[in-house]
């Protein structure tokens, strides 16, 4: 049983009133809710019937089309889809922040035409970028760029792998603080700022989180988020989009931060009018509360950028190699370009890095340059091999991109069983198929990649995303 301190107890009354505070409260020593969300772009016949796959009651979440809310947790790990980059666990109450999304977008996309830059600030593990992706994607095609941001070193790595396995290749991923991006100067049309926060809004998930919560400590989030937005606030055009968001419920993280950015940074906020069974409207945003929604906590609102016009970004520099240019080692008569080129559903540009070889959609390659040629970048496009002589080593981000072209490998169908020991990294043995580099896949979706010798395959699942539990 959660004990929550008196504190605590009247900042959420103020915030909600005594009556909703009282059904929030009755609801935190209940188990945290599950629920996922599907990716529209990979699209699998054993995902038509959620409810039979998860083996669990499932229920669509109010405000994401392809939301669903699990009546249990089963084991993802020992899912092949969840590897395949099917769909994404995420808390049904955190979706929220993406039907704000979508409803902005709507009229940015109105006010501007061409490509959307958007820019997740505080992104890891990936939730609300997978998110954001799949309505880019549904809204403007291909021709839009998100970048993905975390400071923490720790996070990042985690943060790439969760895109890579979602596969959308219009994407940057990055690791930096906010200021790092104030260079950029009106380089986004969106940001989505997803704070860290005191963290109220977890304390069902993480029950530790109580113990570290306190008044000083919403006082210091306060304080720490306004820093953050105000970093990164010149990189946001003008008449652009600030989605701001924490998991908490009082006020001095919430509408009184929203406040302070409008009086100090010169916003409006502008919040669309939603309206869902459950979800509160503040004084100027949206609270979603454990016992009144299904899921967790969390807050969010949107202001527009206002004021006078300031100089807007251009890119001076290139990142040194031009499209389709070859480094010593790349051998044989082709450009790297020629190689990679046929691999993909979409023009990209090929980026050697060492025996590495990236491709970037070309449509997004010069503002992918300009993010990468100022701000660390740990990612950007997708990985498509390594060179070694004149063979390219597909890297399993290509198996898993939404660019990878239907007819650039053979694959080979694999049943639960057979898929799970691939992405253990055991070794299969696969009769009939053909020799060489094989896409294997789950249910109508590629996991990753094998080296056919006949009578054995090496497996290039990478090391760092194996599943190191017992599979049988």
């Amino acid at each position: 049983m959660i004990t929550l301190p008196d504190s605590f107890r009247k900042s959420l009354e103020e915030a909600i009133g005594r009556d909703a505070a009282s059904v929030a409260f009755s609801s935190f020593d209940a188990p945290a809710s599950v629920s996922v969300r599907l990716n529209p772009f990979k699209p699998s016949p054993l995902l038509e019937d959620v409810a039979v796959h998860f083996g669990s009651v499932s229920a669509f979440v109010p405000w994401s089309r392809h939301g669903r809310i699990l009546s249990e947790r089963p084991d993802f790990t020992l899912d092949p889809l969840f590897h395949a980059g099917a769909y994404y666990v995420q808390d049904s109450s955190s979706m929220f922040v993406g039907e704000l999304f979508r409803s902005v977008l709507k009229s940015v996309r109105e006010r501007k035409q061409g490509q959307l830059r958007v820019l997740d600030l505080c992104a890891a593990p990936g939730g609300k970028s997978t998110d954001i992706l799949a309505s880019l994607r549904e809204e403007c095609g291909d021709d839009f760029l998100l970048v993905s941001n975390e400071v923490m070193s720790a996070r990042v790595s985690v943060l790439a792998d969760n895109l890579a396995l979602w596969g959308d290749p219009c994407t940057v991923v990055t690791n930096a603080d906010p200021s790092a991006f104030s260079v950029l100067t009106g380089f986004f049309d969106i940001i989505v700022a997803d704070v860290p926060c005191s963290g109220e809004g977890m304390f069902r998930k993480d029950p530790g989180a109580v113990g570290q919560w306190s008044p000083d400590a919403v006082s210091l989030c306060q304080l720490r988020q306004r820093r953050i937005v105000a970093d990164v606030w010149p990189s946001l055009s003008q008449e652009g989009m600030l989605l701001y968001s924490t998991c908490t419920f009082n006020r001095l993280e919430n509408d009184e931060n929203v406040l302070w950015i409008a009086e100090n940074l010169g916003a409006e906020p502008s919040s669309p009018e939603l309206s869902f069974d459950g979800v509160l409207k503040t004084g100027t945003g949206y609270l979603l509360v454990p016992g009144l929604v299904p899921g967790e906590g969390q807050f969010c609102a949107a202001m527009t950028k206002k004021g006078a016009d300031s100089e807007t970004f251009t890119n001076n520099r290139t990142s040194g190699k031009k499209s389709g240019q070859t480094s010593r080692r790349a051998g044989g008569a082709k450009s790297v370009q020629e190689k990679i080129a046929p691999l993909f559903n979409i023009p990209v540009r090929a980026i050697p890095r060492g025996d590495a070889i990236v491709a970037v959609p070309e449509n997004v390659a010069d503002a992918s340059d300009a993010v990468s040629a100022n701000v660390r970048t740990i990612r950007s496009g997708c990985m498509a091999g390594t060179l070694k002589g004149d063979t390219l080593v597909p890297c399993a981000d290509l198996a898993l991109s939404l660019a990878l072209s239907s007819d650039a490998f053979p694959g080979v169908s694999l049943e639960r069983s057979a898929a799970l020991s691939f992405l253990h990294r055991d070794n299969l043995v696969l009769e009939n198929a053909p020799r060489g580099y094989l896409t294997v896949n789950y249910g109508g979706l590629p996991l990753g990649f094998v080296k056919n010798l006949g009578n054995r395959c090496n497996n290039l699942h990478p090391q760092g995303r194996r599943i190191r539990m017992d599979i049988r």
